[in-house]
């Protein structure tokens, strides 16, 4: 009796393994991230210089599981979950509160008509944000990033760079040209005036590229809550984007340009702030040197003339195809604020 129990266990383990092996071999299930972390110093525009080591000096941190199931004809599932965390403190998220899957969270389908997605995903300004600048996606040294999404006084875009309940739709590429289009809800009732949403085109051919995106957002994070997402803008409304970026690969250089002006509405009145940045990336051996510069002005009934100028300068070696080693400056001036000087060298790893 206890062998034929054993043996019984054994086939029902070996069933279940089995099982197991076919479900990932349908599925697809990837596992993958990056890890960055770097030492140095950072002091914003009017504020005092602290040593630091802290994670994200040239990327966010994160790791992520996505799949894919093959549905016949051409068609397929998936789904993609994304999660930052903090390596110089085993934190998950980007600060104190972020959710835990807040870079992606959202299942879709793709077919020959095009893709659909549906749940937390990254916005195409932040997507193309990172993609037309040099610096890519570093919030310690990248001058796009900061004017964008780290914006000063009455500067900057609001309602994060990835949205919650949100749809999304991508059609096919033709001749190098394809469309999207993100819708996000409030969820709340009482609310259903609450919406973001953004559309995007996109070309490439050859050594060139290019986008243009347009957003609106009538709520950051939740529904109604617009009115403090400026600190020094009480009563916001609502806020319209338009972005335009281009780049060339002269193989000896690749060159970055990038347009973006913000419209703002408020109980107080209204303002907009417009940005422009240049780039370049450079050869150099093995690895890049890379060099940003942007520059915002805002006018209008509350934009009391601010401007902010925010230069770069980096270089990036590859240790591996997988590991890299950066080191970096960066010159952040606000109005009439003492200029910020971040710099500092870093290790950046992908699995």
């Amino acid at each position: 009796m206890k062998l034929q129990r054993y043996h019984w266990s054994a086939l029902l383990a070996v069933c279940l393994a089995a099982g197991a092996q076919s479900g990932r071999a349908q599925s697809n299930v990837t596992f993958y991230g990056l890890a960055d972390v770097f030492v140095g110093s950072v002091k914003n525009p009017g504020g005092h210089a602290a040593v630091v080591e802290q994670g994200g000096g040239m990327s966010t941190s994160f790791w992520g599981l996505s799949g894919t199931e093959n549905l016949g004809g051409g068609n397929s599932a998936f789904f993609v979950l994304e999660s930052y965390f903090q390596p110089q403190n085993g934190s998950y998220g980007r600060y104190a509160g972020d959710s835990f899957f807040s870079r992606n969270a959202f299942v879709g389908l793709s077919t020959k008509y095009g893709q659909l997605r549906a749940g937390r995903i990254t916005t195409p300004l932040y997507l193309a944000t990172i993609q037309f600048n040099p610096l890519f996606n570093s919030y310690t040294f990248s001058p796009m990033i900061f004017h964008t999404f780290k914006g000063l006084g009455t500067e900057g875009v609001v309602g994060d760079s990835a949205w919650n309940n949100a749809v999304a739709y991508t059609s096919p590429t033709f001749a190098g040209f394809n469309a999207g289009l993100l819708y996000a809800l409030g969820n709340t009732a009482g609310q259903n005036g609450a919406k973001k949403w953004s559309v995007n085109a996109n070309f490439t051919r050859g050594p060139f590229a290019a986008a243009a995106i347009y957003q609106y957002v009538n709520f950051s994070v939740s529904a109604g809550d617009l009115g403090n997402a400026l600190a020094t803008v009480p009563g916001l409304r609502s806020q319209s984007t338009v972005q335009l970026d281009a780049s060339y690969d002269l193989r000896v250089v690749k060159l970055f340009v990038q347009y973006m002006d913000i419209q703002n509405r408020s109980r107080g009145g209204n303002f907009h702030g417009d940005t422009a940045q240049i780039g370049a990336a450079v050869p150099i051996d093995v690895g890049t040197l890379m060099a940003s510069y942007a520059y915002t002005r805002s006018s209008g009934s509350l934009g009391n003339g601010e401007h902010r100028s925010t230069g770069a300068l980096g270089y990036d070696y590859p240790l591996s195809k997988r590991t890299d080693l950066y080191t970096a400056i960066k010159l952040d001036h606000f109005s009439r604020q003492s200029t910020g000087v971040t710099y500092g060298a870093g290790i950046r790893t992908r699995f």
